[in-house]
């Protein structure tokens, strides 16, 4: 009989099965407990555990909910190992082992899984429990806990039970809580006595009953494996798939559950719970940061139901000065919490997030796992570890996330008009920059708004893991409960959201869609304006700046230039986009489109030419126009060369279909007729015949100049007379000419005897010499499989992802709204193909025609000018295949620079 492949990793004093490099396996959280019990440098107090790995829940979901053949056994033995070293044993009634289950996939997804604490209570092992701990209080509390977190999380979503709002089991106890202690007259839950509790408990048993139609488990083994399989479960909960739709984590990767000895920080004022940061999550200072609770469990501090206290003095605030630090209050055990700080940073080299339970005075880690950060704290935490010594320039750059880094460059509220408004509240920093919105308070109405246009900003007591979708649709979020380690603040911080937590002064009422402060009531739909780096809410609209220049980025900035190889390019139509891309470090312009001048402000004269030429009888009348329009076409042109001196700018002949500049407006098409002498019903017609059935694939790009060369002539004369002018005024342009829409080398070998003759004459006319590159946009499919033909003339490729990806998938861009979102929800794309390179399909066509285009011109340079070129993976995609050049647009390009840098360490480790 073959062996079942090892499921249970053991964790404890003695034999630690797994480490931190079994991260795919073990999920993040067991992979760290493993690495922080075991590794010889560590060895921490971590209660001993056991995790099942992602491979079970993997095959759980693909075996409707049954556990592969030997998982038990695996289970009972680890289990066994657990008893030994905490010498307790699961479901004894003298010294009962309780346990808890939680979830750890292998990329941390706070709040958005499940977990259930106290697994193990009954009637059979509460007198026990009680008898050893001579304190019935905590185990009745220990006890309502569990009935609380099991029904609501393994009875009720477990099981796919959704009920109304306001109705759910916990909800519904969590109400017969709070009516105890109206009733006897307490403000908090330590209140309860040992007597209270046990009737809260009866009651608790008998709600869950009449609620979920089935009697709250007295099992200590049922309670277990129903605890795992909601770990498992909780996978694909709404939130859970939410989440990775918005984090891009894939759905086969699973999570692991680990199943690890209960400690309890709620046995008295000698314990405690805390969650602390090794430097400071918002900003990146090198200071011990974090919060914690006496006489309190874990999830008290991260559910933001009671005030937490601050870890030392140092990191007091306005919310919490008040209260005692854990250095004033048990200063051995701050200590000892200080030397483990010390020691893991220095173990995983980086910022930490970690967890920990006080039981009557012994200190126990629950978990440590790399803390998200704000892009500012990801910026400090590199550059300063780097000077630290603790890690190289390479790991530096890999450490700021490329999308953290657009955080960076996000606004800032005005600092003049903040001098000048008044502050209605303030709370705790959680999300950093500027956000101004209408405040609503439901994660459903702050996903309509922003889809109908508006900017929100969420309002709530405290969020919740089911507010995820509605946090991220909102341009800010503000709490008026919660610490640094609630649900708000983390996943705001891991987006790079504006956040502010714990703004106490603020009495949010859901149900009438209000808040008061200070008296004053303020409506959904009432404008605020957060200022989420120092945590002050604002009334009104306080106007947004960019933010200042940085230097900590400037010195990062030249770092990764260090590493760089792919080019950096922007996509800009006009000098003042191209000025801006050249600040931000374009190396030149990779998509420069012709037809901008006909959008937009100062269009209106070039368009009523652009009209006339379009619906244009004869050569001869086309001509007339053209030359209308050339001027127009060379000012553009040239100011852009200009802009960009010295560095090279890659110019699209026109590529749009003619129908789309046709005017619709009778008042347009009358005073059209007029200038061109025909009746409104002749410019009616004129636009009737240009109609196509599918325009995309129509009369456009290459096409127009091959049935009308003289348009073709008129841009290129446009391009050769402005480099030739801004050479005799002693500049350096580098034009390069691109041919949009090809599909073979004929059609570019037609469009280059125009542009050869061109460029004679225009040499010739000025007297100078123009150097320039010709090639060619490839968007067609066809153009991939034949690009070594289409490189015998083309020195240059530039993929138009955008057309290419259209044509490639056969989805029309402009109406993939109407089937995309069900794409993504049923998961038969895993992203959106339009916003990064699908790599599987249209990869295989780019790197086909690299690899083509290479083979006949060694030396062809080939970028990408897609929406795709400032998509952090898709930069990675295009370094691989050996492009030369990204282009993206100008607030992308620090991104790009950044994903490229990256993109290069990676591989020269790999190697």
């Amino acid at each position: 009989m073959t062996q079942a492949p090892k499921y249970v990793y053991y964790f404890g004093p003695e034999g630690t099965e797994g480490n931190a490099s079994m991260v795919n396996l073990l999920g993040g959280k067991g992979a760290n407990l493993a690495e922080m019990a075991g590794h010889p440098d560590l060895r921490l107090p971590v209660p001993a555990g056991f995790t099942i790995t992602t491979e079970v829940c993997t095959y759980f979901m693909q075996h409707g909910g049954q556990y592969p053949p030997g998982l038990k056994e695996q289970v009972e033995e680890a289990l066994q190992k657990v008893e030994k070293a905490m010498g307790m044993k699961f479901g004894d009634p003298e010294n009962p082992l309780l346990v808890s289950c939680r979830s750890g996939a292998r990329r941390s997804m706070p709040g958005m899984m499940e977990t259930v604490l106290n697994v193990g209570l009954c009637s059979k092992t509460i007198p026990g429990l009680i008898k050893k701990t001579n304190n019935p209080r905590f185990v009745y509390d220990a006890y309502r806990r569990l009935i609380m977190m099991y029904s609501d999380v393994v009875m009720e979503k477990a099981e796919g039970i959704e009920p109304p709002d306001g109705m759910g089991i916990r909800v519904q106890l969590e109400r017969m809580m709070e009516e105890l202690k109206h009733k006897k007259g307490y403000e908090k839950d330590t209140d309860l006595t040992a007597e209270d509790l046990q009737q809260l408990c009866e009651a608790f048993k008998a709600k869950v009953k009449e609620v979920l139609r089935k009697p709250f488990p007295d099992d200590p083994f049922e309670q277990l494996w129903g605890g795992i399989a909601a770990v498992f479960k909780s996978w694909n909960g709404k939130r859970a798939v939410a989440y990775r739709r918005i984090e891009g984590i894939p759905d086969d990767w699973g999570t692991a559950c680990n199943v690890q000895s209960m400690v309890f920080g709620n046995m008295g004022d000698t314990s405690a719970t805390g969650v602390a940061f090794t430097r400071n999550p918002a900003t990146g200072e090198n200071q011990f940061y974090g919060e914690w609770l006496p006489n309190a469990q874990g999830e008290d501090v991260v559910a933001g139901i009671r005030t937490p206290n601050p870890l030392n003095k140092a990191t007091k605030t306005e919310q919490n000065k008040h209260l005692p630090s854990l250095e004033e209050a048990m200063p051995e055990i701050y200590q000892q919490l200080l030397d483990i700080r010390n020691r893991l940073e220095r173990h995983y080299k980086d910022m930490q997030d970690i967890e920990f339970t006080i039981q009557e005075g012994k200190l126990y880690m629950l978990q440590c796992r790399v803390g998200k950060r704000t892009g500012t704290a990801a910026l400090n935490i590199a550059m300063d570890m780097l000077k630290e010594g603790l890690i190289d320039e390479e790991t530096a750059v890999l450490r700021v996330a490329p999308k953290q880094l657009d955080e960076l460059l996000h606004p800032i509220v005005d600092p003049n008009a903040e001098k000048k408004a008044t502050a209605i509240a303030s709370g705790l920093p959680a999300g950093p920059g500027g956000a101004c919105g209408q405040i609503v308070f439901t994660s459903e109405d702050a996903v309509e708004w922003t889809k109908k246009g508006k900017k929100v900003i969420l309002v709530r007591e405290e969020t919740n893991p089911e507010d995820v979708e509605g946090m991220r649709a909102a341009v800010g979020i503000l709490t008026a409960r919660g610490g640094m380690t609630s649900h708000a603040a983390l996943v705001a911080r891991g987006w790079g959201k504006c956040c502010i937590v714990g703004a106490g002064k603020i009495k949010v009422d859901p149900e009438k869609k209000c808040m008061t402060v200070d008296g004053k009531t303020y409506k959904e739909g009432d404008w605020v304006t957060l200022n989420g780096t120092r945590g002050i809410v604002y009334e009104g609209q306080l106007p947004l700046i960019d933010a200042t220049e940085n230097p900590r980025l400037k010195e990062f900035m030249a770092l990764v230039e260090k590493y760089r190889k792919l080019g950096v390019r922007t996509n800009a139509d006009t000098p003042a986009d191209a000025k801006i891309a050249r600040e931000f470090g374009a190396e030149g312009i990779g998509l420069f489109r012709t037809e901008h001048m006909f959008y937009g402000e100062g269009s209106d004269e070039p368009l009523f030419i652009l009209r006339k030429m379009i619906l244009s009888r004869t050569a001869e009348e086309r001509r007339k126009a053209l030359d209308e329009l050339f001027p127009f076409m060379k000012r553009d042109i040239k100011g852009t060369l200009e802009a960009m001196n010295g560095l090279p700018v890659t110019i699209r002949l026109l590529d749009p279909p003619l129908h789309e500049f046709v005017p619709q407006d009778e008042d347009k098409q009358a005073e059209l007729a007029k200038a061109m002498g025909i009746s409104v019903e002749d410019v009616k017609r004129r636009g009737e015949e240009l109609h196509e059935t599918n325009p995309m694939m129509g009369h456009r790009g290459v096409r127009l100049g091959i049935t009308y060369p003289e348009i073709t002539e008129t841009q290129v004369r446009a391009i050769f007379e402005a480099t030739a002018e801004l050479i005799k005024e002693g500049k350096d342009p580098h034009p390069e000419i691109m041919v949009p829409v090809t599909c073979d080398v004929k059609e570019l070998d037609l469009t280059k005897q125009i542009v050869d003759r061109v460029h004679a004459e225009v040499e010739k006319k000025f007297g100078v010499k123009i150097s320039y590159l010709y090639g060619t946009m490839i968007e067609i499919p066809r153009a991939c499989l034949v690009a070594d033909k289409m490189a015998r003339t083309a020195q240059f490729f530039s993929f138009g992802t955008n057309d290419l990806t259209q044509m490639g998938f056969g989805f029309s861009r402009d109406d993939i709204g109407g089937f995309l979102p069900d794409y993504l929800e049923k998961r038969i794309l895993m992203a959106d193909p339009f916003q990064t390179i699908d790599q599987e399909g249209i990869g295989q066509l780019i790197e086909m025609a690299v690899q083509k285009g290479r083979a006949t011109r060694p030396d062809l340079k080939i970028g990408i000018c897609g929406e795709q070129g400032g998509d952090p993976d898709s930069v990675e995609f295009c370094f691989k295949v050996g492009m030369n050049y990204v282009s993206c647009s100008p607030y992308r390009v620090p991104i790009a620079r950044l994903a490229a840098a990256q993109a290069s360490i990676k591989a020269s480790r790999k190697k």
